[in-house]
């Protein structure tokens, strides 16, 4: 049972010889993100004092319009890993392509790749509203020795050897698993120190939240709008709540705590989803299930899931065990 108010460093340490092959990278690799992390928030936290706010003027490889936020913590990110020379590649949604990190000797031994999504939600930062970093941790598939291919990055969730988020909120948290369950840890901005806050975060296995859109509910799926319908209804246990918050990353960790499910579905606008499989979707699912939450497309298990390509977008349905099988039941009632 992990130790409440053990920082992360002790945890780290406590824990290294649970990581699959653990010879310190893995571990130097988290102390990496969550010193991103830190500098990040502090820049968050300033957001409304300097100049830092607002659009870009720049879009990414989405076609979205950049927040200067989501270069900031980017570049960060990026700087930060590359420059502690433990990773072999980058993948960023802010990115067009992938990045090759040759390591100290030009070698290519380093034996990990990072997929992020620096700053998730940014357009909330105009006015408070809580955002997050998603990451998503492989091994190499492709030799030690040799530079990083897409073969690399194009891995399915279930591969994945650690996944975590940082949410920047009214208290700032990493929150992140190596396949042994979930553990939250909260920043002690005082001490510039993590903290176990939340040891084996769980999420229950029903709830009474539904997450979703749903201004945009005349174009989704009909098995979605039954869904919605059925959450809407007067049962003894419904009508559900509805809170949805535009930042992905808050949404789940609210759900995680008191219980619901976060949809965002294909679309007739967006016909593939919109939310990205391997920077957003499989770090998610592969923290949901490692909580005891299930993670679907509405019919598939997302780390099931062959990406084919870096920004490939899929429908995602996450949360609380029961109310995603209930989801589920109605897409493929309509699917049929």
């Amino acid at each position: 049972m992990p130790k409440k108010n053990q920082t992360l460093g002790e945890f780290i340490i406590e824990n290294q010889s649970d990581f699959a092959y653990s010879s310190g990278e893995l571990s130097r690799l988290i102390n990496s993100i969550r010193l991103a992390a830190k500098v990040v928030n502090h820049e968050v936290n300033k957001a409304g004092l300097v100049d830092i706010i607002g659009a870009y003027g720049e879009t990414n490889v989405q076609g979205e319009d950049q927040q200067k936020l989501d270069v900031m913590a980017n570049e960060t990110f990026i700087q930060t890993l590359t420059n502690r020379e433990i990773v072999c590649g980058i993948a960023s949604e802010e990115s067009d392509d992938f990045i090759t990190i040759p390591g100290c000797n030009n070698d290519h031994r380093n034996k990990y790749v990072v997929l992020i999504d620096p700053l998730d939600g940014s357009s909330n930062i105009d006015v408070n509203v809580s955002v997050g970093t998603i990451f998503s941790i492989y091994r190499r598939v492709t030799p030690l020795g040799t530079p990083v291919t897409k073969e690399d990055f194009l891995q399915a969730g279930n591969n994945q050897v650690a996944a975590g988020y940082i949410i920047y909120g009214t208290s700032t948290m990493l929150v992140y698993t190596t396949g042994r369950g979930v553990n939250g840890f909260t920043l002690n901005p005082a001490l510039g120190s993590w903290y176990l806050s939340h040891p084996e975060m769980k999420f229950p296995e029903t709830g009474r939240i539904y997450s979703i859109n749903e201004g945009n509910y005349v174009h989704f799926p009909q098995g979605v709008k039954d869904y919605i319908k059925y959450c809407q209804e007067e049962k003894e246990d419904r009508p559900y709540t509805s809170r949805y918050i535009g930042s992905m990353v808050s949404d789940i960790h609210r759900n995680m705590i008191k219980g619901g499910i976060f949809i965002y579905p294909k679309s007739s606008t967006a016909t593939n989803g919109k939310l990205r499989l391997l920077y957003e979707c499989n770090p998610m699912a592969f923290i949901v299930e490692q909580a005891g939450g299930k993670a679907t497309d509405g019919f598939r298990r997302i780390m099931d899931i062959q990406p084919t390509e870096l920004h490939q977008r899929i429908p995602f349905f996450c949360g609380s065990t029961k109310m995603v099988e209930k989801a589920e039941e109605f897409m493929a009632k309509n699917e049929r």
